[in-house]
């Protein structure tokens, strides 16, 4: 009987196994039974501390007619843009920069700025929190020794500069990183279709903009993606530097440190996994947006080749 249990695993073939079971099995515990088991809590609401009702979609239905939450919608998407669109310009020149001219110490400069992605985004929003506060913060006292301001400026007291703080930050940490990642794709680029270029009387101009960006369009598409990922889950920065209160009026409160106050401080948490659902449908909506438009625009531009 026990040669037949073990008969399976007696071709050497099926050893393989063994070795991927305990990978499935951690996979199943702890990301698909939760995914799961959120997607059955979207449906409910607390009936009391140990059980919940089945309610249907009507926390789905809430969450449109919530203005906080299509406030933390609009933050989120505002925040991200505002910090992604100067951070690709910047990565792309300084990738440009460091890779085709002759910089002295380029190494050390490609080591400082990937600096702020070895620091927890907690502990960088704590650092900001100090430099920014409007009282004793170190900005507002180097201003006012350089007289360039008569008083010390709050911050985050208004709207727009507390989503400019946290779209600057958010700049200040990844800019770097992507810098890198983009030099990196500039290495993988043939020096023979550039010298082809000059040879037919291209200027730089020209070759970044017909060589360099068609080549560079997976690793865009990459970094577009992955920053759309990160960006719609900013949680760590606006909930370290308002305490979680998204302060002022809900100004840089997002989708997650919304959903993390309905769960964690409302315990509301069928409600919460409705914002989390939605949160994953709208990040694998524009996700599959993004690589269409990305990819396509490859497409043609090989086939016009």
């Amino acid at each position: 009987m026990s040669g037949r249990k073990f008969a399976f695993f007696k071709n050497r073939n099926n050893k393989g196994y063994l070795f991927i079971l305990p990978f499935f099995l951690v996979m199943l515990t702890f990301q698909i039974y939760p995914i799961i088991s959120t997607l059955n809590l979207s449906f409910t609401a607390p009936l009391n501390m140990f059980e919940n009702k089945f309610v249907g979609i009507a926390n789905y239905e809430r969450l449109l007619t919530n203005e906080i939450f299509l406030k933390s919608i609009f933050n989120t998407w505002f925040m991200w843009l505002l910090g992604f669109i100067p951070q690709m310009i910047f990565a792309l020149g300084l990738a440009v920069i460091l890779y085709e001219w002759q910089v002295w110490g380029k190494d050390a400069f490609r080591t400082i700025f990937f600096l702020p992605n070895l620091v927890t985004a907690a502990s960088i929003g704590v650092l900001f929190a100090v430099l920014l506060d409007w009282q004793t913060g170190t900005l507002n006292h180097v201003l006012l020794t350089m007289k360039i301001i008569d008083e010390p400026i709050n911050w985050l007291s208004k709207s727009g500069m507390a989503r400019g703080s946290v779209a600057f930050i958010q700049w200040w940490m990844w800019f770097g990183n992507t810098a890198i990642i983009v030099m990196a794709g500039l290495s993988s680029i043939s020096g023979e279709l550039y010298e082809a270029a000059f040879i037919d009387g291209a200027g730089k101009v020209q070759t970044f903009f017909r060589i360099t960006l068609p080549l560079l369009r997976p690793i865009l598409l990459y970094i577009v993606i992955t920053s759309l990922i990160g960006g719609l889950q900013i949680f760590d920065i606006p909930r370290v530097l308002t305490n979680g209160r998204g302060a002022p009026d809900n100004a840089i409160t997002t989708m997650v440190l919304y959903l993390y106050n309905q769960a964690f401080k409302n315990f509301n948490i069928g409600y919460a996994a409705s914002v989390a659902y939605t949160l994953f449908f709208m990040i694998l909506f524009f996700s599959i947006i993004s690589f269409k438009l990305i990819s396509g625009k490859k497409q043609k531009g090989d086939d016009e080749i």
